[in-house]
């Protein structure tokens, strides 16, 4: 493949296009506004290059017109819960991206209609993408729907406000992790391949190593939390700790958080190893995953 940050810059710059035409027209234009405020405000756009990779470990180098939708459809979940995630009765934060978080930018209760929309508009996406069977269409929505509600990122959020001022340990903090952050990282492979025709077995190879590189994903960015400024962040640094919240930094310390990372890093390879595809592009982004500085 060329070169792995050329490739990824490209696919940010097509997918920002593709989200800036999604949001719809609406009689309410500070909606749109906002949705458009928070979905199309930059940031490493991971969830569709796994997507992508995903796609082109099961199915080779020829793209599939539904990529770039589902893609959308990802991160419209996504810019919905880091919309949700920032409100005062959750984290409180007054930063993503390097910009103020929706609900200074607008306000609180336009922030959470926001959300609200660009929730429904992923599945409405979904749902309407072209070329692929109703039963596809049914499985990505069907993956999706569960990373993102009760038996993913909600319960996940759920997990960490409660954690606040309490002490977990290592396996309940990963169970949050994998709820919170690791879910939406494996639905994102798992459409991919699904959009690909993979077959149960691809997706279960796949599954080992999402699982692994989600939590490799959450662990980096509590390094992180500790290691880089707040300017690198574009949110503040420091947040979990002054919030008093369990990371693995604070469980592990700082040497044995990188030496588990590097360690879920080797996992999610070693699960790779197994799959016949091309998988060079999942590879680059692992690596990335755990080398990233913001």
């Amino acid at each position: 493949m060329t070169d792995f940050t050329e490739y990824a810059k490209a696919l940010r710059a097509r997918i920002d296009i593709a989200l800036n035409q999604v949001i719809p027209e609406t009689p309410n234009s500070q909606l749109a506004e906002a949705m458009r405020y928070s979905l199309a405000s930059g940031g490493k756009r991971i969830r569709p290059l796994l997507l992508f990779a995903g796609y082109r470990a099961t199915a080779g180098q020829q793209e599939h017109p539904a990529l770039e939708i589902a893609a959308c459809a990802l991160e419209a979940i996504h810019a919905y819960s880091l919309i949700h995630d920032d409100l005062p009765a959750m984290d409180d934060d007054a930063l993503r991206r390097g910009r103020p978080t929706c609900h200074l930018a607008f306000d609180e209760a336009l922030a959470i209609l926001a959300g609200d929309a660009l929730q429904t508009l992923a599945f409405e996406l979904l749902a309407d993408t072209p070329g692929l069977t109703d039963s596809t269409r049914v499985q990505l929505i069907r993956s999706l729907s569960r990373a993102a509600g009760m038996r993913g990122m909600v319960v996940g959020q759920a997990i960490d406000l409660a954690a606040v001022d309490t002490e977990l340990n290592i396996t309940r903090l990963e169970h949050m992790h994998r709820c919170k952050t690791g879910a939406l990282i494996d639905a994102s492979v798992t459409m991919g391949a699904l959009i690909g025709g993979a077959s149960d077995q691809q997706l279960n190879i796949l599954a080992r190593y999402s699982r692994s590189l989600g939590l490799a994903f959450q662990v980096h960015d509590d390094i992180l939390d500790v290691t880089a400024d707040t300017a690198t962040l574009g949110k503040q640094q420091g947040a979990d700790l002054a919030r008093n919240k369990p990371t693995y930094v604070s469980l592990l310390g700082l040497s044995s958080a990188q030496a588990r990372a590097y360690e879920l890093y080797q996992e999610a390879l070693t699960a790779l190893a197994e799959l016949d595809g091309d998988t060079e592009l999942l590879q680059r982004i692992a690596h990335y995953v755990i080398e990233r500085r913001h």
